[in-house]
């Protein structure tokens, strides 16, 4: 089961690739500093998430504004991040975070591993909003083939203000 408004949003550190350069993501690195909008797609290459992607990246100017940092997460490598962004979507300046091994640990922690075939072992499509304090504010599971409104988010991000 999803994790719902109010919970506190499991930690985690994950390897990610941020504008090509691989780095290191620790959500309690923003606790008390930052909103953290977490994007979970279910895997990179694919139509739905080849919309998803981009489309945080190019309102990341808005999302900043609003002093929240946009973390995507998929069971993805990092390889994968890094050749999906050179051969297909670009630089993206936020952290794609690979929940690769073990295998969906974070994508369990939050409830959303799909358990039956034949897409098992994928996220569901999900955004989270984590406030400063911890715990989540918006949660939401998308439709596989419905990419998140970016404008949905950003007025959400606006009630925390």
């Amino acid at each position: 089961m999803a994790l719902k408004v109010g919970d506190v949003a499991p930690d985690f550190e994950l390897p990610a690739v941020e504008d090509g350069t691989n780095v290191q993501v620790r959500l309690s690195d923003y606790r008390g500093k930052k909103n953290v909008v977490i994007g979970f797609h279910p895997l990179d290459w694919t139509p739905t998430c080849r919309e998803q992607v981009p489309a945080f990246n190019l309102d990341l100017p808005k999302f900043t504004a609003l002093n929240a940092q946009v973390l995507d997460i998929s069971v993805d490598s990092v390889y994968s991040h890094k050749a999906w962004q050179k051969y297909e979507l670009g630089a993206i300046k936020y952290p794609m975070c690979a929940d690769f091994f073990p295998h969906g640990a974070v994508t369990e922690k939050y409830g959303i591993m799909r358990a039956e075939p034949p897409l098992n072992g994928l996220s569901e499509r999900a955004v989270f909003i984590v406030g400063k304090d911890g715990k989540i504010k918006f949660a939401k599971v998308y439709p596989l083939d419905q990419p998140p409104s970016t404008e949905e988010l950003l007025t959400e991000l606006k009630k925390l203000q």
